[in-house]
């Protein structure tokens, strides 16, 4: 069986294919202001490294935000049901999955099937999204790839408002002229963003096994920001994040082609 799952977000546009229910290729870009171009173009990326055609994918999944711009999906997966098949691929044991990407986040928690049993999505603000670190980092005129290294050099806690991005904004540029070290800003910046996260992850209740997907999970000051805001061991990354959703779809989409 082969199947594709095609993940049209805000910032970029993923696509995995796969084949016996392993992943066979992947393709990303920029999603852009023309959404059927970038479906098209990460499709053709992830058939190319899959070594197929297209004419042998079976089923195709589309999901995200842009998801109307999949228009050959055989079926459109809402983003919840996605990234908790996602998340269930990756962690057959996931109990809890947040996903954190550009421009928003996500929870949901999950049965032991992989099936979405509640959910939370964070408000359209970007103080709880991949955009909030981004803002952050060009207030401390520090390259975004260097964020989160930057923060784990840290060990203390300077209180952030998380609730929007021009305060927090105003509080960097303040610790700035305090002379504050960039370590315990970025610090400061990642904690501020877990806080927001975690407490909508609190309102669907946090199982042991937590699983995080999105782009941001390529921060490691992220993730563990994330870990000890909520007391865990471990948090749960797979290899590739920012494609658990796309994967859900491609899963779902096979699913549904043998008839289950």
């Amino acid at each position: 069986m082969i199947s594709a799952g095609i993940d049209c977000g805000a910032k970029k546009t993923k696509t995995v294919i796969m084949r016996d229910g392993k992943i066979a290729g992947k393709g990303i870009v920029l999603a852009g202001f023309d959404l059927d171009k970038a479906v098209h173009d990460s499709y053709k990326m992830a058939l190319r490294q899959a070594g197929i055609r297209s004419e042998d994918v079976e089923s195709i999944g589309g999901t995200g935000a842009g998801k109307e711009a999949v228009k050959n999906a055989d079926e459109l997966v809402n983003e919840i049901k996605a990234m908790a098949r996602g998340a269930f691929y990756f962690f057959p044991d996931a109990r809890t999955v947040v996903d954190v990407g550009a421009e928003e986040g996500r929870a949901a928690k999950l049965d032991e099937k992989g099936n979405a049993i509640d959910f939370a999505i964070n408000e359209k603000c970007a103080a709880g999204a991949g955009t909030f670190i981004e803002a952050m980092a060009r207030a401390l005129e520090t390259p975004l790839e260097e964020m989160g290294p930057l923060a784990l050099k840290s060990d203390k806690q300077i209180p952030m408002n998380a609730q929007c991005v021009i305060f927090a904004e105003s509080e960097v540029v303040g610790l700035i002229h305090a002379k504050t070290p960039k370590a315990d800003i970025s610090r400061a910046i990642h904690d501020a963003m877990a806080s927001r996260i975690v407490s909508m992850i609190r309102r669907i209740g946090v199982n042991k096994e937590v699983v995080m997907l999105g782009g941001v999970a390529y921060n490691p000051a992220f993730v563990e920001a994330i870990r000890r805001e909520l007391d865990l061991e471990r948090l749960y990354v797979p290899d590739y994040p920012e494609f658990g959703m796309a994967v859900g779809a491609a899963v779902v989409a096979a699913e549904k082609a043998q008839g289950r």
